[in-house]
């Protein structure tokens, strides 16, 4: 089909402005995801997610029906058995992950880190070697999308291949955009979604894993029955479905959304986010307004914006930006007020020189 549809310019971390394509992709005749047919697509899908971080010979996608947070959630309860995990917490993610971690009455050491600045290596290595625990695993998020800080996972890869620990990586809002190889990163587990730097439809979560290490899962005792990662990996590969209902359409998008990821290429997808970041940064600096994250140790995907003046009020400029067709983000973190961009999606810095001057308005009028 070829019929437009009302274009919005979502700046959020995600779900992101699709392409007309994407959401057409829906549009298909029903199908029973039992039929052969749709676990073939599943496979397809699977395979090239795999091969945007692994060798798919040796690593293995398992899909879930479900937010990112459903492929973390899988990942935090099914991977550690009885040992201690280390989990870094510099934002929002990595909080979360401590807070699921303690739901399955998982044991697990939280280091916290600055939300604005790199990992200490040196006071995280301090913490494993006193912890006089023997830890198994530790847990990061790659890019932490509640300020647009990225992590050094290759660095922290190295540290566990030391101490002999397997690494767990939230990639939820870098995978498909900042450059990863999870064998050279030493990243045993990646989880990661649909609806972000891929540019598909939310609704579907994955987590890539070596395959030595799924199959050492296999006597494990579940935490979770939907959640189980060892099931769900084993059950496609027997059968080619999902253990329960798959979201069917949502992986046509997923499809679509895959093939025009390799029609742009990845390095050319995060050239293109970053001139819109550094449009939006040029343009934040000509309006008197701070960002939170040193450019050394920033994604350039999301930033996090520090509240312009006392008594601002988001919901009021969220509701300005609204009706123009433009969605931004409130902030996520405690300590300060700020409010969030991303320059991810179907979208280029003409988009966002829009939102700039539209910002610029909107700031002049209610000052």
């Amino acid at each position: 089909m070829s019929t437009a549809v009302k274009r919005n310019i979502l700046l959020t971390p995600g779900p992101t402005t699709t392409t007309d394509s994407v959401k057409w992709s829906q549009v298909v005749p029903d199908i029973c995801p039992r039929e052969a047919e749709f676990g073939e697509i599943m496979e397809h899908i699977t395979t090239e997610l795999t091969r945007v971080v692994a060798d798919s010979d040796h690593y293995q996608t398992i899909l879930f029906g479900g937010s990112g947070t459903a492929a973390v959630e899988s990942m935090i309860c099914s991977v550690p058995g009885n040992e201690a995990i280390v989990i870094v917490n510099n934002g929002a993610y990595g909080k979360r992950m401590c807070e699921i971690a303690k739901v399955y009455g998982i044991d697990y050491l939280e280091f916290r880190s600055p939300f604005d600045d790199a990992i200490d290596m040196a006071e995280l290595e301090r913490l494993i070697r006193s912890s006089g625990r023997t830890i198994s695993h530790l847990a990061v998020v790659h890019h932490e999308t509640t300020t647009g800080l990225l992590n050094n996972v290759k660095e922290l890869g190295e540290l566990c291949r030391k101490y002999h620990m397997d690494m767990m990586v939230d990639a939820m809002s870098s995978f498909a955009a900042i450059p990863i190889q999870m064998k050279e990163m030493n990243i045993s587990f990646l989880a990661s979604s649909s609806n972000k730097n891929l540019q598909g439809m939310p609704g579907v979560s994955f987590v890539i894993a070596e395959k030595s290490k799924l199959e050492h899962l296999k006597d494990k005792k579940p935490r979770s029955y939907y959640l189980n990662l060892y099931a769900q990996y084993q059950y496609f590969a027997d059968h080619a479905q999902m253990r329960f209902t798959p979201p069917v359409q949502t992986l046509y998008a997923l499809r679509q959304a895959i093939q025009e990821l390799k029609q742009e290429g990845i390095a050319e997808r995060y050239e293109r986010y970053t001139t819109s970041w550094k449009t939006l940064i040029s343009g934040l600096k000509k309006l008197g307004l701070t960002y939170i994250v040193p450019e050394e140790h920033h994604s350039k995907i999301i930033t996090s914006i520090q509240e312009p003046y006392e008594g601002f009020d988001f919901q009021s400029m969220h509701d300005f930006f609204y009706s123009k067709g433009i969605m931004i983000y409130p902030g996520k973190l405690a300590e300060l007020k700020t409010f969030r961009i991303a320059n991810i999606g179907d979208i280029t810095h003409k988009d966002i020189e829009t939102f700039l001057e539209l910002l610029e308005n909107y700031l002049g009028t209610v000052k």
